[in-house]
């Protein structure tokens, strides 16, 4: 165990940090062997089998390419649950998991609300919510077949019951319901920013969830705002992540709207990123 845990540093040390390299070789462990941290290491002189080391092998040829180890290990971990992730669904980042932090501290956790996530991906936001919101009743849209069928799984997985629809925001029609919370983490990185982004994103998450048009990089902000006026209650929230230079925009615009109590915060790494409006 311990010599494997030093061929991954030998192999990849050129490319990721040596904390990244520990952590990297803790989950291939923890995957191959089904052993947890404290496992390993009293385990540490276990020698992998020939069958071990091939999986093993061919995770770490996977971290070569920029493969992000969620992807490779099928799952990640947010809000204290664990998630499945492949490349139909974005990873779940931490400054999303302040969203949802923020969102349960803003709202009742005793009443009965009515929650919609609009572009779940992986679920996280809507079965996050749903753990701790227990009595409420949480929906959650997107227009990918592919990823509800990955939120589905991880809701049954976490023992959440939330309603999966496949809607496309950008042509909703018809809708009568109304919602306490309206959440959402839409695509916000203008096309014109691709040759900014990491390779391990850029070649690996689903770009149906990550881009926009650089015409109207707010097109999906503009949309859920307007949805929000006629499906939000009296006093109903709307939540958004959103990109750091776009947060003063889509200020402005929930103030155009009419929305009051509008609230912009820095996530962790003190990037403008999320922000709160109420109905009047």
């Amino acid at each position: 165990m311990q010599q494997f845990l030093n061929h991954i540093q030998a192999e990849l040390s050129q490319l990721y940090s040596d904390e990244e390299i520990r952590n990297f070789g803790f989950l291939m462990v923890e995957k191959v062997t089904g052993w947890n941290r404290t496992q390993i290491i009293v385990n540490k002189n276990t020698i992998f089998s020939s069958e071990q080391r091939n999986i093993a092998d061919s995770f770490i040829e996977k971290l070569k390419n920029s493969e992000p180890i969620q992807y490779i290990m099928g799952e990640t971990w947010f809000y204290g649950l664990k998630f499945k992730v492949d490349k139909n669904v974005l990873i779940p980042r931490p400054e999303t998991e302040e969203l949802v932090d923020w969102i349960i501290n803003d709202v009742s956790r005793t009443e009965s609300l009515s929650i919609l996530d609009i572009g779940t991906g992986s679920g996280c936001i809507a079965i996050g919510l749903k753990s701790v919101l227990p009595v409420a009743d949480v929906f959650a849209w997107d227009i990918s077949a592919e990823a509800l069928k990955i939120a589905a799984e991880n809701a049954v997985h976490n023992n959440q019951n939330i309603v999966f629809q496949r809607v496309d925001i950008l042509n909703v029609e018809n809708e009568t319901q109304k919602w306490d919370v309206i959440v959402s983490n839409p695509p916000y990185i203008p096309e014109s920013e691709k040759q900014q982004i990491n390779s391990n994103v850029l070649d690996y998450e689903p770009h149906l969830a990550l881009f926009v048009s650089d015409r109207n990089p707010l097109i999906f902000y503009e949309k859920i705002v307007g949805f929000g006026l006629k499906h939000l209650k009296p006093g109903g929230k709307l939540f958004f992540e959103t990109h750091q230079n776009f947060a003063q925009a889509c200020v402005r615009l929930l103030t155009d709207k009419g929305f009051k109590d509008i609230e912009l915060r820095k996530d962790m790494f003190n990037n403008d990123r999320m922000i709160r409006a109420v109905l009047k």
